[in-house]
């Protein structure tokens, strides 16, 4: 076989939402200063990879986390809307204590990464599918050794990963979330698969 492809899923950085535990969903959050400081700092350990390609959701925290990738690459980012976060319906723009005041047992469900009960919001096997397609895609685009970035959200990447490895969909909700810029590297097996080979770095 040849040199194996290597996808690198990256989470975005800090929100001020994040900090304060706010369910962002697909709301258009953007970086806070601490979350541009940690693109800025993951960008060239990311260019270090001399990726071929920065694909992101078109959201504006992915999209400026890959915009200082790309840069640093010296690319162009791809915007791709199926990359977004799950949107979380109901929950969205409320803090977990808002969540938990109103139903102790719907927050202790949605910690544990149970959101297909959400009012209004997506099914895991909504956003897995067209996760995993948008992984498809780009890695339809990579000359053999080559790299890719897929700059996402923490929810949307453990769970379209899993499906994209074919793995069992109840394994996303074991998965640790990524940290803001934390990253998981896949690569291609010489067999044509796809195996997880670092997470959470």
């Amino acid at each position: 076989m040849s040199a194996p492809r290597r996808l690198v899923l990256l989470r975005h950085g800090r929100t001020a939402w994040n900090a304060e535990q706010r369910v962002q969903g697909q709301t258009d959050v953007q970086l806070d200063d601490t979350g541009l400081a940690q693109a800025r700092a993951v960008a060239p350990l990311i260019a270090a990879l001399h990726p071929a390609q920065v694909w992101s959701s078109d959201l504006a925290r992915a999209r400026h986390t890959a915009d200082e990738v790309a840069k640093e690459a010296g690319l162009v980012p791809t915007y791709d809307e199926r990359l977004r976060e799950f949107h979380l319906g109901t929950y969205q723009g409320l803090t977990h204590a808002e969540i938990g005041a109103r139903d102790p047992d719907a927050l202790a469900r949605f910690r544990r990464g149970d959101w297909d009960g959400v009012p209004g919001a997506e099914t895991a096997h909504q956003v897995a599918e067209r996760y995993a397609a948008a992984l498809t895609d780009l890695v339809a685009v990579l000359a053999p050794g080559e790299t890719a970035v897929a700059v996402s959200h923490g929810a949307a990447t453990r769970t379209g990963l899993t499906r994209f490895l074919g793995w069992p969909p109840a394994v996303a909700r074991d998965l640790r979330g990524l940290d803001n810029c934390g990253r998981a590297l896949l690569e291609e097996r010489s067999t044509g698969e796809w195996a997880l080979a670092a997470y959470n770095l």
